[in-house]
């Protein structure tokens, strides 16, 4: 099946089915092997055209994922509710156990991203606790990882947060860190030295209520880089969903306000291009831009929580139950 626009052509490739999972959480490591994390405790990885899945249980109970990051080949996995659990996985199908390298338990606990800056640096985020929103820090590859303190951090707003909606809240170029939030305020907290002291600056993006606000944001460079989001209860409002920057998240300009798309969860880059195009996708379709993100055209009606790019070209998608291998085709 093929979705066309004047310039680019989306064609679905390939289904991989994994029923009872809600996919979240996607990444391609440095021999294109896809790695996901679910619901219901599952993940696994698309190796070669085959698909792996295992799942792993905490004390009788099944964590869900919506945070993945990818350190070189080896993968870490966080569920999102208490107790927060972050796992090093083992080989999808080898038998071998994952690895819990950290655990937090708090009533408001609740992850939603993460990644990692280099094969050292990684970083979590999650939901405010007491005043802050929770970031983690591994300075060793992933083996631990530490909680910044809220002295150390810029106050969050009651009633702001973030969502794990396709975990993209966080975005990074070299030493440098941006997280997007929600809910009553829709802020960009940016760290310039590998998340040892933070910044928060404002946005444009529709806030003030429960489900409005950044649900995704990327960087094509260290200045350059684009928030998507809305109102997950209005999907179709296209006012104050999309915003640019050119100084490295200082501040943020309003782009093809009014306009499509509406409700994002999840914005990429399209590599090789300069910055230039861009895909996005949702429950609402999948999105493309060739000019920053300034404009849009609809690619396709069908509906995806997340998107990771191999290449130019190749791309994968999740959704419930689905992970769809793509290829964007140039006309």
């Amino acid at each position: 099946m093929k979705a066309q626009s004047p310039s680019v052509e989306l064609i679905f490739e390939k289904s991989f089915l994994l029923p009872g999972t809600s996919i979240r959480a996607i990444e391609i490591d440095e021999t294109s092997n896809v790695w996901f994390a679910g619901s219901n405790g599952k993940f696994g990885k698309i190796t070669g055209g085959e698909l792996t899945i295992d799942s792993l249980s905490y004390r009788e109970k099944t964590p869900s994922f919506r945070s993945l990051a990818l350190r070189k080949n080896e993968a870490y996995a966080l569920s999102i509710e208490n107790p927060a659990l972050l796992f090093k996985l083992p080989e999808p199908g080898s038998g071998e156990s994952p690895e819990l390298v950290y655990k937090e338990e708090h009533e408001n606990v609740f992850y939603d991203s993460m990644t990692f800056l280099n094969p050292k640096v990684g970083i979590a985020m999650g939901d405010p606790i007491q005043g802050c929103l929770s970031i983690l820090i591994s300075g060793d590859g992933g083996r631990s990882w530490k909680k910044k303190s809220c002295l150390e951090l810029p106050a969050t707003v009651e009633g702001e947060a973030g969502f794990a909606a396709s975990d993209t809240n966080i975005a990074s170029w070299g030493d440098l860190i941006w997280i997007g939030t929600g809910g009553k305020k829709a802020r960009v907290f940016a760290s310039t030295d590998k998340g040892e002291s933070w910044t928060a600056f404002d946005t444009p993006i529709i806030q003030g209520g429960a489900m409005t606000g950044i649900y995704s944001l990327d960087f094509a460079d260290a200045l350059n880089g684009i928030a998507m989001g809305g109102n997950w209860e209005k999907k179709g409002d296209f006012a104050s969903t999309k915003a640019i920057t050119e100084n490295g998240g200082k501040t943020w300009s309003l782009v093809s306000n009014g306009d499509l798309p509406g409700y994002i969860s999840c914005v990429q880059y399209v590599p090789e291009t300069g910055g230039k195009e861009l895909l996005a996708c949702s429950t609402e379709g999948i999105y493309y831009s060739a000019d920053k993100g300034r404009n849009w055209i609809k690619l396709s009606d069908k509906g995806f929580y997340s998107l990771r790019f191999a290449d130019k070209e190749n791309l994968w998608l999740s959704k419930n139950n689905e992970i769809v291998k793509v290829t964007l085709k140039h006309d």
